[in-house]
């Protein structure tokens, strides 16, 4: 395995995605056809049914749900986000089917040493993806074109069921549309809302305003932005929002450091290319444009537009704070505060869902006061196969990746396609697996 928890905590830091397309065929493909966990045979971690997924030293990986090679039953379909409710259970973002609405939240229960057991709480919802605890203690779901709310503990949940914003665009996925929706709430109650850009480079009939600029995120639409729906109290959000940031592709991966700062780790371009664009990782700023579909992480306008060159270049493009390694797709992020992985304190943990060889990957990061990631002298990152390769251009940071063999292996497990991410109040880290259809907990070793 590369790299050890003691080595981590001496040093701090170790020394594309397909087309969207291509991904859409795999999310819709029967399980059968899936790739799927292998258990090992009388082996656990920490409780849970142990996976073959390599990870750092004193660290393991147990299934708590999902289907295996042993066993196809497969009751999570599409599952992205989770929230704890008490030691053993847990609230589970499902999105069903990337077509119509079958979404749902299930409530899991998953004791340690016990078989799992599912109740489904919420049905009939569109792409439910966000997950979050709100100010007033109910639970906050985003869909693709609304914000809801629910009471878990009532007697009957559905019936709590309330649209906090509406509105969102309703994006209808095909190649290249983002239509989910991703929030998080800011100091004060402020609700932070992703619309993602309709397209890859907002280059087709129609694209350009008399202004000769991207009518999606230029125009009345707002696309691939950040909207502020500011908090009015007592539970209630205003229905006028203020355009936060624009020139942001998709923002699902959105976290709010103690300190205030609000970040946002960008999935880029789908060029073909398996080395370019990079990824971005941005510290959000009220009023700033940072480039899309104009320009790539490094400043250079995109194929689509090379009018736009000299604006790319210019102060008026806010550039990434970090670049990320191509094609990652980074998901979520948080900052770990858990009591398990005492060498993790304070590191940022990011999922990359991404398909290509850099993808499928739990990278952590060392922070500054700040939340942000410390840039390298020579930073690096890794590719299964491939070593690890220089950015060679632009600040960024070189991870300690936290599950380097997550590689697909025939008859024992898939590439990983890790989403959401949840520090347990015992300090393991959960993980929904989309692809796998799975629930994955990482552990200590015992």
């Amino acid at each position: 395995m590369r790299g050890t928890f003691s080595f981590l905590a001496a040093r701090g830091v170790a020394s594309f995605r397909s087309l969207a397309l291509i991904a859409l065929c795999l999310a819709v493909l029967p399980s059968a056809a899936r790739e799927r966990y292998a258990v090992l045979d009388g082996a656990t971690c920490d409780g849970y049914p142990r996976l073959t997924i390599g990870t750092l030293r004193g660290m393991c990986a147990g299934l708590v749900i999902g289907p295996t090679t042993q066993d196809p039953k497969r009751v999570l379909h599409l599952p992205r986000s989770l929230l704890q409710l008490d030691a053993d259970t847990w609230l589970v973002t499902d999105l069903g089917a990337w077509e119509g609405r079958p979404g749902k939240v299930w409530r899991l229960r998953a004791p340690r040493g016990q078989a799992p057991s599912v109740e489904r709480l919420l049905d009939g919802l569109h792409l439910p993806h966000a997950i979050a605890r709100g100010p007033d203690g109910l639970v906050y779901i985003g869909e693709m074109n609304r914000i809801v709310r629910f009471d878990p503990g009532a007697a009957f949940p559905a019936d709590t069921l309330e649209t906090v914003v509406d509105g969102l665009p309703g994006n209808r996925l095909h190649a290249n549309r983002h239509p989910l929706s991703r929030f998080v709430f800011l100091p004060g109650g402020d609700l932070l809302v992703n619309v993602g850009a309709p397209s890859d480079q907002c280059d087709g009939e129609g694209a350009r305003t008399e202004d000769a600029l991207c009518a999606e995120s230029e125009g009345a639409a707002d696309a691939a932005s950040l909207r502020r729906y500011p908090y009015l109290g007592e539970g209630r959000w205003s229905r006028e929002y203020t355009v936060e940031a624009r020139g942001l592709r998709n923002s699902l991966a959105l976290a709010v450091h103690a300190s205030g700062t609000v970040l946002q780790a960008e999935n880029s371009y789908d060029f073909d290319s398996r080395w370019h664009p990079y990824e971005e990782l941005n510290v959000i700023a009220p009023g700033r444009h940072f480039g899309w579909p104009y320009c790539t992480a490094t400043g250079a306008a995109t194929p689509a537009w090379p009018d736009r060159a000299t604006w790319c270049g210019s102060e008026a493009h806010a550039k990434p704070d970090l670049l990320l390694p191509p094609h990652t797709a980074p998901l979520d992020m948080l900052w770990y505060e858990g009591a398990m992985f005492p060498a993790l304190r304070g590191r940022l943990l990011m999922s990359w869902h991404g398909y290509r060889s850099v993808g499928g990957r739990i990278a952590s990061f060392a922070v500054d006061a700040r939340g942000v990631p410390i840039p390298d002298r020579n930073p690096r990152f890794p590719g299964y196969g491939l070593g690890w390769r220089s950015y060679g251009a632009g600040p960024a940071a070189t991870p300690v990746v936290l599950t380097p063999g997550w590689g697909k292996r025939a008859g024992e497990q898939p590439q990983g396609s890790p989403v959401g991410l949840t520090v347990a109040d015992d300090g393991a880290i959960w993980v929904a697996d989309d692809r796998a259809s799975a629930i994955i907990r990482f552990a200590a070793e015992k």
